[in-house]
């Protein structure tokens, strides 16, 4: 049988991983003499080095090479847009664990015992750490960014009710479970290929060379799959990958550079934190009327992808909402920590945070039902003349946000649980419960337009398996099980007949990173493609094979269309084996294999005013979260949670599902239990899972209901599906608001709960901890 898109298939490496036979980069056998890398790492988060003894770090056992920003040939840097990344650091320390040096050993543990060894004398500098204190201190990466929309001081002034009001939102560490890693060998002619745990090897390419003064043409970055990702291997993987690199080319021997878990959590960038400042005018609806908010982030020493990801932050404000009257502040500041980064949602749920906290607030300023406030705030539903176009000008044509909650409201039965939690509360003196629904609107494409296009290679054999070779990368997603039904079904194969090749920049150049949910809308079509032509060449060699004469304009005779399906090739009577037709094609001299590229259509955006059309479509969905909080000690569990989430028409739901599911719970966590703490002198504290808590099997909550909502996507996406990598992990905020909605019963009014939600968040929340 043919693997038909749209069935529950399993993932293409699933049974590798349940019997720990899926090899991922350290697994793999290093070449003869390999070498291996490890940082020496600054001891101060602000300062000068003054001096730089590495004459025992030389001397130690098994060392081969120590480098420095000396050895580095072209240029010191790997950042991905603004060149202000340092390799390693020259003179100036800007955060804690900045990597200084690199020791190149025979061994792993030779190289991290010699990187301690190092003497190294420093001017310390005083170090902005957190939000507050750039603040005061007018620290800033790039200039603040503003947009407005209608009035806002007049709207303000003008509505019935107005509320002024402030929150944080902490960072989060992405906890991959494969740790940063690359393993680059030299080859001939001046050449390097690069093994690389990275989710945009045409970048780790591009950064190499222009480290190393080469072309791209002399490196290939290579990268089957990633033993995960979540944003944190778009650029971060970048470091590693240009030291081993570097080390590779000064030795004339391969050189693996593997972070160690407490090195990777200092060394490599989070996902930003937020604090926020608004005033909102509503009427007795809730519905807004104008909206003032100031949004700072903490971006860390250097520019990284922190300008996208604030502009994201802008554009996923409104969430399912419509703002008509807007000032938005966004503020990029500078800090002596560790650069933050692209984090699934790249911005986007920074800024639905926000929204929800708002309209959270209103409600119970106003004694409404929060969810009443949200549905009255809606964009209009697709025909409605008003109330469609979003604060950057992007009409929104197929808002299914209200249907679809209606529809999760009934069937979770949010109302009549909501007046059994009041009920429990009203005779529970400690323990509390609290309920929240809420929805999310999300942007799929990326807003650097020129990385909406894609590129892949199909190869048909002469016995009928095909490859595949694409730009994306696979970190547990399934984009690669999916790519390989888009293929199959396309040749009508089974899908043991389509294998999927390693990422490779040799195959496909010019790669997007595997990011902003789109690994499979552009790879996807790429691959469709390449399938097509080749399908289209099969086609016309089956019926000229056959006998059957294709349409003829004169005498409109027209011959029965091929279908591929089954392993087989039929049309009307006719029926031929694939494989069998494809040898004799071979014998023909037909072309086999093709190549494929696709580019999303409709988009555009004016990075300068923030205006224009950045998303192809957008993913919708809506979870309701129940909770229960113990009073005395802060602790908090959830009791349940029912998610419906828009995948337009789904190409393997059970992936989607997997994906909704694991969105929710790293959302969650994100939003209970995950602090990142740093002391005043800018250390880490939390740099270890001793210290960083993350959801375990046991957080997951006992009743936690997913179902797919029925909605073909109305733009023409691979196969009317959509993207489902990062949407769900908003619906973590479901949780946080229903810990909310507990916490104000404890207290008996609005509790100004701040995320994460520890028990200690809750506990000070309730005014139990001073």
């Amino acid at each position: 049988m043919s693997a038909a898109v749209g069935q529950s298939l399993p993932h293409e490496s699933a049974r590798l991983h349940v019997q720990g036979q899926a090899r991922y980069l350290d697994d793999l056998a290093a070449p003869a003499g390999c070498l291996h890398g490890a940082f020496g790492l600054a001891g101060i988060a602000h300062g000068r080095i003054l001096r730089l003894d590495l004459a025992a770090v030389r001397a130690a056992p098994g060392v081969v090479a120590v480098l420095t920003a000396d050895d580095i040939p072209a240029h010191n840097d790997c950042g991905p847009i603004i060149h202000d990344d340092p390799i390693l650091a020259d003179g100036l320390v800007q955060f804690m664990a900045q990597p200084i040096f690199l020791v190149v050993a025979r061994s792993h543990d030779a190289a991290r015992r010699a990187a301690r060894l190092a003497v190294i004398e420093y001017e310390p500098l005083p170090p902005l750490v957190d939000i507050p204190a750039a603040q005061a201190a007018d620290s800033t990466l790039m200039p603040p960014v503003a947009l407005r929309r209608g009035d806002a001081d007049t709207a303000l002034a003008c509505a019935p009710h107005r509320l002024q009001g402030a929150m944080q939102l902490g960072g989060q560490e992405h906890f991959y479970l494969e740790s940063q890693i690359a393993l680059a060998s030299p080859r001939e002619q001046d050449g390097l290929h690069v093994l690389s745990s990275t989710q945009h090897p045409s970048e780790m390419q591009q950064l190499i060379a222009h480290m190393l003064g080469w072309s791209s043409h002399q490196i290939s970055v290579e990268c089957r799959r990633m033993g995960g990702a979540f944003g944190g291997k778009e650029s971060q993987s970048a470091q590693v990958a240009c030291a081993a690199a570097l080390a590779a080319w000064k030795t004339g021997q391969a050189v693996k550079l593997r972070l160690d878990r407490d090195d990777d959590m200092q060394i490599t960038g989070k996902r930003h934190d937020f604090s926020y400042a608004w005033e909102a005018g509503f009427d007795e609806a809730g519905r807004l009327h104008g909206l003032a908010i100031t949004m700072a982030s903490r971006c860390g020493f250097s520019t990284d992808l922190s300008g996208p990801v604030n502009d994201r932050a802008i554009f996923h404000l409104d969430n399912c909402y419509y703002l008509d009257a807007l000032a938005v502040r966004s503020l990029r500041l500078r800090t002596h920590t560790v650069s933050n980064t692209a984090f699934r949602g790249f911005g986007g749920p920074q800024g639905i945070f926000a929204i929800e906290y708002i309209l959270d607030d209103i409600a119970r300023f106003l004694g409404l039902d929060p969810l009443a406030v949200r549905e009255a705030n809606f964009y209009g539903e697709p025909g409605s003349e008003t109330r469609t176009t979003t604060h950057y000008g992007m009409p929104v044509q197929d808002n299914v946000a209200p249907a679809l909650v209606a529809q999760l409201a009934r069937d979770c039965d949010y109302h009549a649980r909501r007046a059994a939690i009041a009920a429990f509360n009203a005779q529970s003196p400690v323990l509390k419960r609290g309920l929240a629904l809420t929805p999310v609107k999300f942007g799929i494409s990326f807003t650097a337009t020129h990385y909406n296009q894609a590129g892949a290679q199909v190869c048909v054999y002469a016995d009928g398996s095909a490859l595949v070779t694409h730009g994306g990368t696979e970190m547990g997603q399934g984009l690669y099980t999916k790519i390989a039904q888009i293929v199959a079904q396309e040749l009508g194969l089974p899908l043991d007949r389509v294998r999927l090749s390693a990422t490779d920049t040799s195959r496909v150049p010019n790669t997007s990173a595997t990011a902003a949910s789109s690994g499979t809308d552009l790879n996807g079509q790429a691959a469709l493609a390449a399938a097509r032509k080749i399908r289209k060449r099969l086609a016309e060699f089956f019926l000229l094979r056959h006998g059957l004469k294709p349409t003829s304009a004169e005498s409109g005779a027209r011959a029965p269309r091929p279908e591929f399906a089954d392993g087989a090739v039929r049309a009307g009577e006719v029926s031929e084996p694939f494989a069998s037709l494809v040898a004799a094609a071979y014998r023909a001299r037909i072309q086999l294999w093709d190549s494929g590229f696709y580019a999303t259509p409709k988009i555009h955006y004016d990075a300068g005013s923030l205006h224009g059309r950045p998303f192809f479509y957008f993913a919708y969905g809506a979870c309701c979260a129940e909770v229960v909080i113990d009073t005395l000690t802060g602790e908090s569990r959830v009791l349940r949670a029912d998610i419906l989430h828009d995948a337009g028409k789904s190409i393997n739901p059970a992936l989607d599902i997997g994906q909704i599911e694991g969105g929710f719970i790293q959302g969650m966590g994100w939003l209970t239990m995950e602090e990142l703490v740093f002391r005043a002198d800018g250390r880490l504290m939390t740099h270890a899972p001793s210290t960083y808590k993350i959801p375990a099997a046991s957080d997951c909550p006992p009743i936690l209901n997913v179902r797919l909502f029925e909605n073909a996507n109305a733009e023409p996406s691979i196969h009317r599906s959509k993207a489902v990598g990062e949407p769900p992990l908003m619906h973590g905020f479901a949780v946080f608001f229903a810990l909310r909605d507990a916490c104000s019963a404890a207290l008996g009014h609005t509790a100004p709960l701040q995320a994460p939600a520890t028990p200690e968040a809750i506990l000070r929340a309730i005014g139990g901890l001073a």
